[in-house]
């Protein structure tokens, strides 16, 4: 297994993951783990934990612990719990998600556990771990977990999109202000994944389909992109080439340049229109 070339992800670093306990939080987990470094994997679901733990055992040196990324004091222990067990930390994953929202109209429960979840759980990690890599001379790495649909906003459950958005603001922010403060010592990365095939997945779909990646292929594209020095990393799966995300993208920002309905990809007045874009 090679080595990726990130300075932060060194033998004997300490990487905290959160939303670890499945998933692409657990694939990086356990790379991560492989590559010597001490690894603590964050998560509501304790059961799925204890699971993770059994699964990470031959690994390396990996901790668990329970952590709602939605309450800023859970992450302060989470943080407390990691100082005094494993040191200070090098590398950060924001990856906890949910989806299940909705609409603009329905749902506020809804909302407030996705927004609670996917931006002020990203943003609570970044403000309790990123200052103490700033503060300190080592390297350090920050990677937020994103999504597509926070990008070109299909419809349906806007609650989800609005707060991958967020998390997409967020980070652009955070790696701006990094590279003011530390001159790219300590750098922020937005991971998108495409279709994967997680545990939110497996919840609704018992086996994998062929158009989706396996949590271990988007693990393999993240570390190729940082080897890169990629901010965006806009992960392809076996249906969504780069191209095909590339031009998807262009027309929602083109929306807005062109003054055209909201979501005019899904407008039937602009269906055959987008499908001559993308074929174009």
């Amino acid at each position: 297994m090679s080595s990726p070339t990130h300075p932060a992800i060194a033998e004997g670093n300490v990487a905290v993951i959160t939303g670890g306990a499945s998933g692409i939080g657990l694939a990086t987990a356990e790379r991560l783990a492989r590559f010597g470094l001490r690894v603590c994997i964050a998560d509501h679901d304790e059961e799925a934990l204890k699971a993770a733990a059994e699964s990470l055992a031959e690994a390396g040196e990996v901790i668990v612990q329970p952590t709602d990324v939605s309450s800023a004091a859970s992450v302060d222990e989470l943080a407390s719990a990691v100082a005094e067990r494993l040191g200070p930390v090098s590398l950060l994953m924001n990856n906890a998600g949910v989806g299940g929202g909705g609409d603009a109209l329905s749902n506020p429960e809804g909302w407030q556990r996705v927004l609670g979840v996917n931006l002020f759980g990203v943003l609570h990690g970044v403000q309790r771990f990123v200052p103490d890599m700033v503060a300190s001379d080592r390297p350090g790495l920050v990677i937020n977990t994103g999504s597509k649909q926070g990008i070109t906003q299909p419809p349906g459950d806007t609650a989800y999109n609005v707060s991958k958005s967020g998390i997409k603001s967020l980070t652009e922010g955070l790696a701006h202000t990094l590279l003011q403060q530390t001159e790219g010592r300590v750098t922020a990365h937005l991971l998108v994944p495409g279709f994967t095939y997680t545990g939110m997945i497996k919840r609704f779909v018992k086996e994998k389909p062929p158009s989706a990646w396996l949590p271990e292929q988007v693990v393999d594209f993240l570390f190729e992109s940082l080897a890169r020095g990629d901010f965006y990393i806009l992960c392809p799966d076996n249906d969504v080439t780069r191209e095909m995300d590339e031009k998807r993208i262009l027309w929602n920002t083109y929306d807005m340049i062109e003054n055209r309905p909201a979501l005019s990809r899904w407008n039937p007045a602009f269906e055959a229109e987008f499908e001559a874009f993308m074929k174009g």
